[in-house]
């Protein structure tokens, strides 16, 4: 990566009149905006179908689009809703918090009435689009509508066994049955792609990258793991063997217990890890870098017993380590990702990550509880990684700094130069743009200055995560004027055309 700098905000997080942020107006403008403000990338959270608990690193399919954020004005656009058959509808406080409860109970009445007004002109496409993407949409479709045949029910908890098992002729049954529901749910995904398609051609022409995010984990109640059981360690019963999570840390005295299934790698290493592989492939599509989540789990993994009702008794298991990204490597070429490298790094996933040559993470809210030798202070960087003030699993700086203990306080202030307590937040920016990181990813609520009511995720925590939205005029010219002076301060602006380079030139001379 060249240095440069970017912003991370979740699809979600978005302004809209719609209950939560859309692939429409609020989107192209963001994209606007970091434009304007010099930036080179625009980090999102995983894009996939959500479920029990929101969270979007627990999709119902690891290739899916989330159909909450289909634009329903692009719709009406189309000639497939009119604003009447939504704009009644209470989406919820649509300046404040994602309502997710009242997007589900109305979201989908609305896109089933877009389904009826389909058009010859959309019935067109959306056979190319079905033939197109045949190898999971067929999959992904009849999941869904099976749950919705099943009130909504875990496919493990389906009363059919044969269609949990994947018998031919329940399969043929269902499929019958159906029907129309199997095509409503591709015409679901016909329409988020197109608009994420259009989307992201957007983004590129205002020469800014995206960077994706998907989970190294996937969700028990996921198409992914009812279509693919093989590819897991499930037991004869296709129940989880063991489920993935984190020891025991200062953080949580009993661990994370996140319950996903871990994978077969003695099988998915037999099939030249074929799975993996396309799910990656699929991800370099839609995005044009791709995190991945937890990924010293490739290294070795940490395997709790299904049983257990804590993360206190489990194990490490080594994982595939280089031998899948070299396959990787020779399948696809040289996919640009990033190794989330958080938590208990040990030497060998070090090492993992210098073979790779993929650019780990540095957390400034991490850097600053254990003096001078801390590896997320600055001193300590190498080129080749990105720098955050923190990401989605992080309180905003703000109230970071108003929570953290007064020695950990105190040497942040003193290391950040913080002169004036209402810059206090830009003070760490400016830290993470001096820096030699080669890129430097700001979230938006830190941006904004903004306080733990912004904040996005709280680990092992429900009912309050994944919900802060944007207020619709938070943008302010004064603040794409201040952002796009220290990313040029700091060098990490890239010149787009040549009066952006005569202009960069003139200010560094000056």
């Amino acid at each position: 990566m060249e240095r440069s700098a970017g912003i991370l905000l979740h699809i979600s997080s978005l302004p809209s009149k719609w209950g939560i942020g859309t692939l429409g107006k609020e989107a192209y403008k963001f994209a606007d905006f970091l434009n304007s403000a010099g930036q080179t990338y625009w980090q999102i959270l995983p894009i996939g179908p959500t479920s029990y608990g929101d969270s979007p690193y627990q999709a119902l399919s690891m290739y899916a689009g989330n159909p909450y954020f289909i634009d329903l004005d692009l719709l009406t656009e189309e000639g497939l809703l009119s604003k009447s058959d939504y704009d009644y509808i209470d989406w919820g406080k649509n300046d404040k918090k994602v309502d997710f409860g009242k997007i589900y109970k109305s979201r989908f009445k609305v896109l089933k009435i877009a389904y009826k007004n389909r058009s010859p002109k959309h019935i067109k496409k959306f056979n190319i689009f079905k033939t197109e993407n045949k190898d999971w949409l067929n999959d992904y479709a009849l999941f869904m509508s099976l749950k919705d045949h099943f009130d909504g029910k875990s496919w493990v908890e389906w009363p059919d066994a044969d269609i949990r098992f994947r018998k031919k002729a329940k399969m043929d049954f269902y499929k019958d049955k159906l029907k129309d529901d199997i095509d409503f749910w591709c015409f679901i995904q016909y329409l988020f792609f197109k608009q994420w398609n259009d989307f992201k051609a957007y983004v590129n022409s205002k020469n800014i990258k995206i960077i994706g995010d998907i989970p190294i984990y996937v969700a028990m109640d996921s198409a992914d793991i009812w279509a693919n059981p093989e590819n897991f360690w499930l037991d004869e019963d296709l129940k989880p063997v063991c489920v993935a999570g984190c020891p025991p840390d200062s953080f949580s005295p009993t661990g994370q217990l996140w319950g996903n299934p871990l994978y077969n790698w003695e099988y998915l290493k037999k099939s030249e890890y074929k799975w993996w592989i396309d799910r990656v492939k699929q991800t370099s599509k839609l995005f044009d870098v791709t995190r991945i989540d937890h990924f010293r789990g490739f290294e070795s993994f940490y395997s709790i017993p299904a049983n257990e009702d804590t993360a206190i008794n489990g194990d490490w298991i080594k994982g595939p380590g280089f031998d899948f990204f070299k396959k990787l490597n020779k399948q696809l070429g040289n996919i640009e990702i990033i190794a989330e490298d958080l938590g208990f790094i040990s030497e060998e996933v070090k090492q993992l990550i210098k073979a790779t040559g993929y650019p780990g993470m540095k957390i400034l809210v991490f850097a600053f509880d254990s003096g001078v030798k801390n590896i997320f202070l600055p001193h300590h960087y190498e080129k080749n990684c990105i720098v955050y003030t923190g990401t989605h699993d992080n309180d905003t700086v703000k109230s970071w700094l108003k929570s953290a203990p007064k020695d950990e306080k105190d040497f942040a202030i003193s290391y950040c130069r913080m002169h004036n307590k209402n810059t206090y937040t830009w003070s760490i920016i400016q830290t993470a743009y001096a820096s030699v990181a080669n890129l430097a990813i700001i979230q938006m609520q830190d941006i904004l200055n903004l306080g733990k009511s912004a904040r996005m995720n709280e680990p092992s925590t429900l009912g309050k995560n994944w919900q802060w939205r944007m207020k619709k005029n938070a943008i302010s010219n004064d603040l794409i004027s201040d952002i796009l002076k220290i990313t040029k301060l700091y060098d990490r602006f890239i010149p787009t055309n040549k009066e952006d380079t005569k202009n960069l030139k003139n200010n560094k001379q000056s």
